[in-house]
């Protein structure tokens, strides 16, 4: 039973088009309803090899670092519960439908996979709930306010000049 499994697990990996979604940031990958996570949370009982490594405790580079990166680097940032593809909550899953429809490139980071991100971005943003968007390296604010800026037209000037680089490109 183990071996047809992994098999098939690894069949699924292989066949998953990494052009298929946006680019994602995240520790898991869903195929076909299930949730497959590339981390092991932190359990006592896992052996340290096992462990997840988070890299910026060794490379002196924080989260607050990296939250500042990921909104001066990507057009439009989305910090989520659950990754574009498959948003763990329905407000996550709001935010993405509204910002699908601009056909802009959207990346994203699952902040149920690190706490100390959830936090961090808390932080960045001086905002308590997810999900929350960043476009142009301005934090816009969640779902609600997403939906409202689309129901305005304002949103679609936002990101009328994405749209049309990703266009040219």
């Amino acid at each position: 039973m183990a071996r047809p499994l992994s098999n098939m697990l690894l069949k699924g990996i292989a066949g998953l088009s990494a052009s298929r979604s946006s680019r994602i940031v995240s520790g898991s990958f869903y195929y076909n309803g299930m949730r497959y996570s590339t981390t092991v949370p932190n359990d006592p009982d896992t052996h340290e090899d096992f462990q997840p490594n988070i890299k910026t405790e060794s490379s002196g580079v924080s989260l607050n670092d990296i939250v500042e990166q990921d909104v001066k680097d990507n057009p439009v940032m989305i910090y989520m519960k659950g990754v574009p593809d498959y948003p763990q909550c329905g407000f996550s899953a709001l935010a993405v439908r509204v910002l699908k429809q601009y056909n802009v490139p959207l990346s994203a980071r699952n902040i149920l996979e690190n706490p100390e991100l959830k936090s961090a971005v808390k932080s960045f943003s001086h905002w308590p709930t997810f999900p929350q968007i960043f476009i142009k390296g301005e934090f816009i604010g969640g779902s609600d306010i997403i939906l409202d800026l689309h129901q305005k037209g304002e949103l679609k000037e936002k990101l009328q000049d994405l749209a049309a680089n990703e266009k040219s490109e």
